[in-house]
């Protein structure tokens, strides 16, 4: 990122010690950490919140484009769109039974739940 050096690297540390003093030089550089790590999260936020806001450009642009599509299929097909006036006409929703489930015994309806036998109470066998 800023391309620095072993030598750079090495004069910057030299010029450090010299200026701060190796018995405050800990302390500085734990300050300069905490500063550098603050300004990474902030930056990664600010970063997150950009690609973010692109992303919702990029999906308000494809919605539009899809919706004109749509509108350009639908005016090419009006008449595949629209339903048949005589239902009759209209295809079966649900499609015949095939012989096998013909075939079958019909299910009992469900009983209700309201109208359950009642069990006499007491002992088995003593009524």
């Amino acid at each position: 990122m800023f391309d620095i050096g072993a030598t750079e690297l090495l004069v910057i540390v030299i010029v450090a010690v010299i200026v701060i003093g190796p018995k405050d030089l800990p302390l500085a550089l734990r300050t300069a950490g905490r500063w550098i790590g603050k300004i990474r999260r902030v930056s990664g936020h600010f970063r997150t919140g950009i690609e973010t806001m692109i992303r919702e450009a990029e999906m308000e642009e494809m919605e539009k484009k899809w919706r004109e599509q749509n509108a350009k299929i639908m005016a090419e097909h009006p008449a595949e769109a629209a339903e048949p006036a005589d239902p009759a006409a209209a295809p079966a929703a649900v499609p015949p039974a095939s012989a096998a489930e013909s075939r079958a015994e019909p299910q009992a309806p469900p009983a209700e739940t309201d109208e359950q036998p009642k069990l006499p109470l007491g002992k088995p066998g003593a009524e």
